[in-house]
């Protein structure tokens, strides 16, 4: 099981909390940018036009709630059992 695979696994298992390095690099490796940071909130777009926007409080994780988010826009459930 590579880095990715390890990463969207942990992502799938809905944890409270994730950090936010993690988030920025599955969204990175599904083909999103960061294009803004206005504050805490950081946004990212992919070449479709879709956006995620994280918070990112100095010190604090990304929260749960983002986590459902991220694992629903990015469908993640489909991409590992299509990955198996």
């Amino acid at each position: 099981m590579g880095k990715l695979e390890k990463l969207v696994a942990r992502f799938l298992a809905l944890p409270p909390e994730v950090r936010f390095s993690d988030v920025t690099t599955l969204l990175e490796q599904f083909g999103y940018i960061e294009v803004r940071s206005r504050g805490s909130h950081h946004t990212f777009e992919n070449a479709d036009g879709d956006i995620i926007v994280v918070p990112n409080k100095k010190g604090a994780k990304v929260k749960r709630t983002y986590v459902k988010a991220i694992v629903k826009q990015l469908n993640l459930e489909e991409w590992q059992n299509d990955t198996k």
